[in-house]
């Protein structure tokens, strides 16, 4: 697993009312959701960067407004092989 560094304001921090581990957290789910709705990740991927199970990560796509697609065939094959 790679980490990768972010620079943050400590007043965005303020503004957003987070700590840095909060603001980490959240940048990785906005990151896996739009990742995610440009197509670019699956939703088995888009999961795992988010810290999130599949089924969780779905359910909190309605938070950003992303409609919960069906599952292509190979979704559904990498979560088996992931399992």
């Amino acid at each position: 697993m790679k980490t990768i560094q972010v620079e943050c304001s400590d007043a965005v921090l303020v503004s957003l009312k987070e700590s840095p581990e909060a603001f980490a957290h959240d940048l990785c789910l906005t990151a896996a959701v739009k990742f995610y709705e440009m197509g670019r990740l699956s939703s088995g991927r888009a999961a795992e960067l988010a810290g999130l199970t599949r089924v969780a990560f779905l359910q909190r796509l309605k938070e950003f407004g992303v409609s919960i697609m069906d599952p292509t065939r190979q979704e559904l094959e990498e979560d088996l092989r992931n399992a």
